[in-house]
């Protein structure tokens, strides 16, 4: 006595379901795109450049990870003076009242060593899967919708 298999029907699943899945594609494009531009810059070290001066050092702790930042003055060559926070640094990487060289690439709290950053990964990801979730669910959606014929 052999065992009688059915073909496996094909499961449909809910149009609400990949309207949610497009909406928080919008979501992940919302978070991701206004900071493409900021995100480059950072990553070619392109903006105003000026001098950061270090004046506190704030670690937080994750579990065995230790994460620090320092934040002080950044002076901008072309003037003016603001305080913020050195993207990449860490414990080891400067003492109090230490200058270096830096770059105010447009963000409002932050700015970067000559070296630049490697922010644009992030930002990139987030509009590689915001981008393809919605390709994914409009496919999905306005494929339901057509009749066959």
């Amino acid at each position: 006595m052999g065992v009688v298999s059915r073909p496996q029907a094909r499961r449909r699943s809910s149009p609400l379901f990949f309207a949610i899945v497009a909406l928080v594609a919008v979501l992940l494009l919302f978070l991701s795109v206004p900071g493409i531009g900021p995100a480059v810059r950072a990553a070619r070290a392109d903006g105003a450049p000026g001098v950061f001066t270090a004046r506190t050092l704030a670690c937080v702790y994750h579990g065995l990870h230790e994460e620090c930042t320092w934040t002080g003055e950044f002076r901008a060559d072309a003037g003016g003076r603001r305080q913020v926070s050195l993207y990449g640094s860490d414990r080891n990487s400067m003492r109090a009242g230490q200058e270096i060289r830096a770059v105010d690439v447009g963000r409002p709290s932050r700015v970067y060593g000559p070296g630049g950053s490697n922010e644009w990964i992030f930002t990139a990801l987030l509009l590689a899967a915001g981008l393809a979730l919605l390709g994914h669910a409009l496919r999905r959606l306005t494929g339901r919708r057509r009749s066959p014929g």
